[in-house]
């Protein structure tokens, strides 16, 4: 009598969930449906109403109501931006040492709802295990080059672990429809390259190191031209297959190839990998950090000429750069001193870098990125963020996913709704 019981009260407890769960869900869509319905501003249409809530801060209409906040994710909003990172997976070893895996990890941080969500992964097997990490760098990371160029993150180039380039040919994926592309096919695979793009959607990519150093690969620049094609394109996005996969043709529809372009004086930039930073239409780049001994160089992208940064700029810039830099908007240089924490801004006119603020958890800085007033700095495992417009400058830290340490960030503009809401947020 017991058992049965005890079996009743179970069926019955199970009937009541159920019953719950489909009120529940009944109320969702009830719900969802009075969304659909109701206007965004009683009295206009909703084309009306998005324009006259584009001119309101995204915080704002992000807590006010529901419809509101799905409007500012909807594809058809004007997107705010959001923090794109490259991240790789720790994890601690038996001597407390910190182990880092060798699978890249894409993450977006959307600055109005404070959560990091995960990118849509890269298609396979197009982005293989990298290599971070050997015993025979003990001072120094081996490189993962990315880019942000046009609104879309760029995965161009790293290392496998038998030291051969790890990407042939460079990813791209485009935030507002979370898609990935193919890019073009590398002339010469390469990896510890000088790389960079500018705002007007081209990217550039010198010297470097392919499966072993060669002196033509070492002093060749390349360019690739993402406005052959419209990337937000939607017949282009129906002709690619579901689940991210890229059929091979898809460079040769686009028209996408890399061009060669007038070629270096020697290969001193294959060295390291380098950041080739678009500034006022040069891109301008430095072949060693910190304090040691370096060169300059600067290429006229409109001329595809070669000047020493000296010659063009004088010692200043050069001497000044002492860590990763970056550009906002392509007009104001911004560096971190890796070895004091020092956040400086490049004076054009007097050829000298001012400091904006010093603090240690800029020390050890390893890359940055700069726009919308932010500069993002990462460094010592974690991202610094800056507000460089307010005075006196604000400065924060902000946490990564626990369980992940950051390789590089770029602003961009944030996803859009539909495939956000399926992603893992953290």
């Amino acid at each position: 009598m017991t058992q049965f019981t005890t079996t009743t009260t179970t069926t019955s407890n199970c009937g009541s969930s159920a019953n719950k769960r489909l009120r529940l869900i009944d109320n969702q869509e009830q719900e969802q449906e009075q969304e659909q319905e109701q206007a965004l501003l009683p009295g206009l249409p909703d084309h009306i109403a998005q324009v006259c809530l584009s001119l309101v801060h995204p915080s704002i209409l992000y807590s006010v109501c529901r419809s509101w906040r799905h409007l500012i994710y909807s594809p058809s909003f004007p997107p705010f931006l959001s923090l794109y990172t490259v991240f790789l997976s720790t994890s601690q070893t038996s001597t407390d040492q910190t182990h880092l895996s060798n699978t890249i990890e894409l993450f977006s941080f959307d600055p109005i709802s404070s959560k990091w969500q995960t990118l849509p992964p890269p298609p396979q097997p197009f982005l293989p295990p990298v290599l971070r990490r050997h015993p025979s760098f003990l001072s120094r990371n081996l490189p993962i080059q990315s880019l942000s160029v046009s609104g879309n993150l760029l995965l161009l180039a790293a290392t496998t672990d038998q030291f051969l380039p790890a990407l042939p040919r460079p990813l791209l994926f485009n935030p507002l429809s979370q898609k990935w592309d193919l890019g073009p096919q590398l002339t010469t695979p390469r990896r510890w390259c000088a790389a960079g793009a500018t705002s007007t959607g081209v990217v550039y990519v010198a010297s470097g190191i392919g499966s072993h150093y060669n002196t033509d690969v070492a002093r060749s620049v390349e360019k690739w031209d993402l406005r052959r094609t419209n990337i937000h394109d939607h017949n282009h996005d129906r002709r690619r297959r579901d689940q991210g996969r890229i059929r091979s043709s898809t460079c040769m529809e686009l028209g996408w190839k890399w061009e060669k372009l007038g070629g270096l004086r020697d290969g001193k930039l294959s060295r390291d990998a380098i950041d080739a930073v678009g500034w006022r239409g040069k891109l301008c780049m430095v072949n060693v950090k910190g304090y040691g001994a370096k060169e300059g160089a600067v290429y006229d992208v409109e001329n595809d000429g070669w000047e020493e940064m000296q010659i063009l700029c004088n010692p200043g810039m050069v001497s000044g750069w002492r860590g990763p830099t970056a550009a906002m908007d392509e007009e104001t240089l911004y560096v971190v001193d890796e070895s004091k924490g020092v956040l400086s801004k490049y004076d054009p006119h007097n050829d000298r870098w001012d400091q904006i603020l010093e603090d240690q958890s800029l020390r050890g800085a390893d890359q940055i990125a700069a726009a919308a007033g932010r500069v993002c700095v990462v460094c010592g495992g974690g991202i610094v963020v800056v507000d460089v417009v307010s005075s006196p400058p604000r400065l924060w830290e902000l946490d990564p996913p626990t369980g992940f340490q950051p390789v590089a960030v770029h602003i961009m503009p944030r996803m859009s709704l539909p495939n956000q809401i399926s992603n893992k947020t953290y």
